[in-house]
């Protein structure tokens, strides 16, 4: 019995068609074909591909968006999938742009090994909250400039009555306005204020809600890294995000440091010598790891004791966080791809209340306030240095 012709495919994936071709294991063209993006479509779709003989793997352009439906098919039928990147405009101008020429191309990348592991589909659901939650912030952003802008050019008695609020202030203020106006402006900027505001609140109610969804979910698939210090739940789900869910995406922890846009690049000339950011990767990744940095620098003690070494030896405010980033990112890195043990802080709060100790106690005698131990105790707030010394202190008393 002769033993079944290897073959190989690529999918160039659209809203409403995939175009499918197939080629032998030395690239030459077998045929190609275009499909519905519907179960049906899909079915169809995996039954010519295989009529050809046994696919060894299938490229996807897009496998995270378009491409999405067709590669949880061919996952289901047992066909390994890799994700693609789409012809570079040199390919383009060379061969033309079509579905068909696009999906030979992505079939060719296959052969060339030019493919990545798919991401987890796993990660769908997280994706699709954090994106919800991240437009959500942008636009109670916009609606509180557009406040502030309306409040610059109102009449003196509208900005009398709000001059000096912040942002939140002068929400809950303007929500609270009742009343008859007897100038038809001041009246119209009061409901443009006010529609406004409800807007604010509003998203920031929606804001609330998508946390307390993605907060489980960040810590049931990375609990470590949940925890690291100045790790949110926004900031874990964007690094769950980068990373697929999927460890064997990152093949080194320098290639991770490249894909959050945190690797060193040169930047010497003459006799300087020194490096700075890299300006690519995944920008919402590299602003994560930012955020990870901002935070660690005004709350941790060790990090901000290395910024106060790192100015004594006269090195800028870009060049300590440029090496803070990259730092940050091994850290992370370790997180993503390794079991990490998580530390522990829901024994401190049982062990004070056993030996009777109030919180007033605990925060005068570390000279903090009494919240700041509270967060400690329900673990709202990471920091392992005081959170040994005080679980040492509470043995001892």
């Amino acid at each position: 019995m002769a033993a079944a012709v290897q073959v190989v495919g690529g999918v160039d994936p659209h809203a409403d068609t995939i175009h499918v071709a197939v080629l032998t294991a030395v690239g030459k063209v077998i045929g190609d074909a275009e499909f519905a993006t519907d179960a049906g479509g899909y079915a169809r779709a995996v039954e010519f591909l295989t009529s050809y003989g046994l696919v060894e793997r299938v490229g996807v352009e897009g496998a995270a968006s378009y491409g999405a439906g067709i590669t949880s098919a061919l996952t289901a039928a047992g066909i390994s999938v890799v994700e693609v990147e789409r012809p570079t405009r040199s390919a383009r101008r060379r061969a033309g742009k079509s579905d068909q020429i696009d999906a030979y191309h992505a079939a060719r990348a296959v052969l060339a090994e030019r493919s990545t592991p798919v991401k987890d589909p796993a990660i769908g659901g997280l994706r699709a909250l954090h994106l919800a939650r991240r437009s959500a912030v942008k636009a109670r952003t916009a609606a509180g400039n557009q406040m502030k802008a309306i409040l610059v050019m109102a009449p003196e008695a509208v900005r009398a009555r709000f001059r000096g609020l912040d942002s939140d202030k002068l929400v809950a203020t303007v929500l609270r306005c009742r009343g008859f106006y007897a100038d038809p402006i001041v009246a119209d900027t009061i409901v443009a204020l006010k529609a406004l505001a409800e807007r604010h609140r509003d998203l920031g109610r929606q804001i609330s809600m998508l946390t307390a969804h993605i907060d489980p979910i960040v810590t049931a698939a990375n609990p470590a890294l949940r925890a690291a210090i100045g790790v949110g739940p926004q900031v874990a789900a964007q690094l769950l995000i980068t990373a697929g869910l999927n460890p064997d995406r990152l093949t080194s922890e320098a290639s991770f440091a490249a894909l959050c846009g945190v690797a060193p690049v040169p930047a010497s000339s003459g006799k300087t010598r020194h490096y700075r950011l890299s300006r690519g990767g995944d920008r919402q990744a590299n602003h994560a790891v930012h955020r990870i940095a901002l935070n660690r620098m005004s709350h941790h003690q060790p990090t901000i004791a290395y910024v106060y070494r790192q100015t004594d030896r006269r090195r800028s405010n870009k060049e300590i966080l440029r090496l803070l980033k990259r730092a940050i990112c091994r850290e992370i890195y370790r997180l993503l791809t390794q079991r990490c043990p998580v530390p522990q802080w829901d024994d401190l709060r049982p062990a004070r209340e056993a030996k009777g100790i109030t919180l007033t106690t605990v925060a005068q005698h570390f000279g903090v306030w009494p919240a700041t131990i509270s967060t400690l105790e329900r673990g709202l707030r990471r920091d392992d240095e005081p959170t040994t010394s005080y679980r040492a202190w509470l043995a001892a008393a």
